[in-house]
């Protein structure tokens, strides 16, 4: 049996973007004896934003890259854990150019890999369920832990590459990791480009939502905090060298999502318009958590999602600011794409 692991001092990479931020805002509410620094590059989905109303005594920021080895190593002298979120993770970018997700998932993951077996740093690894490929709409079987990788994009395919480098890490030179694959997030300050607030966003601006392909395509969604909450259980409870998955039973298809939005704002549930499919979109994902939740005891809060889908549109409405600068980029990115 593990004992329970109580670090003092983490790394958050990634931690000024969507699930990193919203990560670090969990810790300092829930763990008032743990320091955090963030290392985030702040590409375009990293905002230092993200992170505004955490006490400076409890939080360092460094701007700065997980493939600089020098830093890397420097800010790993000197703390208890790491919980990697830093990645490339849209899809689409995937498909257009994926050098910066070889580079940042697979590269950038060794790096620290490297840092944690030199400084004797625990190492917990945030993933995907995209790595498993997906699952034909009739089929009634989950992701597991032990359900084979099959990814399908560059993105998927980088993430997988770094769930393995981890695990071979942990096998051949004893480095204390655990792994999470989670589910779809959903939640405040995610990125306009993702699904759900582009949506929103969309709606807010004045313009017609658009959806992929038939619509069919099925998520499993998972409120951010819920996230955060699995992430902090499996850090501290979880056994040495496993993998936990990550979910909260929330598969809906793309075009039910879309509806619901359009119902909580206002909106009759079909005025959105239909755009060509993504190429290689996966159709299904799900996962069972139940090795989770009986193993670490860990269960999911936010399991009403048209409420938390609610309490999103709410937020987005009263940040305008913070996603409109990016707004119009973003759009006109998905347009030359035909998206």
């Amino acid at each position: 049996m593990t004992l329970e692991f109580s670090p003092k001092r983490i790394i958050v990479t990634g931690g000024a973007g969507f699930i990193g931020s919203n990560f670090v805002h969990w810790v300092v509410q829930n763990e008032p004896d743990v320091q955090v620094t963030v290392l985030d590059k702040l590409t375009y989905a990293g905002n230092r934003a993200n992170l505004e109303g955490i006490p400076e005594d409890r939080l360092t920021f460094v701007e700065g890259d997980i493939c600089d080895a020098v830093l890397v190593d420097s800010l790993f002298a000197d703390a208890d854990a790491v919980v990697h979120f830093a990645a490339e993770s849209h899809n689409d970018n995937s498909i257009a150019d994926p050098s910066s997700f070889v580079r940042t998932n697979v590269e950038g993951t060794y790096t620290l890999l490297e840092a944690a077996r030199k400084n004797g740093v625990r190492f917990h690894h945030v993933s995907t369920d995209e790595v498993y490929g997906d699952l034909a709409l009739d089929d009634p079987t989950r992701f597991t832990e032990e359900t084979p990788y099959h990814p399908s994009s560059p993105y998927s395919s980088t993430k997988a590459a770094s769930d393995l480098l981890v695990r071979a890490w942990h096998r051949t030179y004893g480095l204390p990791i655990t792994i999470s694959n989670c589910s779809n997030n959903y939640g405040p300050r995610q990125h306009v480009e993702k699904f759900i607030p582009r949506q929103i966003t969309n709606i807010l601006s004045g313009l017609r939502p658009k959806l992929y392909g038939d619509g069919l395509n099925v998520r499993d969604w998972i409120h951010v905090d819920d996230h955060s909450s699995a992430v902090w259980t499996i850090l501290t409870k979880g056994r040495l060298g496993e993998t936990y998955l990550i979910g909260a039973n929330g598969e809906k298809s793309n075009l039910e999502v879309l509806r619901e939005i359009l119902v909580a704002m206002g909106k009759e549930p079909d005025d959105f318009d239909w755009v060509k499919d993504r190429p290689g979109h996966d159709r299904r994902y799900a996962i069972d958590a139940t090795k989770l939740m009986t193993e670490l005891g860990w269960a999911p809060e936010h399991t009403d999602f048209v409420t938390g889908l609610h309490d999103v549109i709410g937020w987005y409405r009263d940040n305008e600011p913070w996603w409109r600068v990016d707004k119009t980029e973003i759009e006109a990115n998905y347009a030359k794409a035909e998206h």
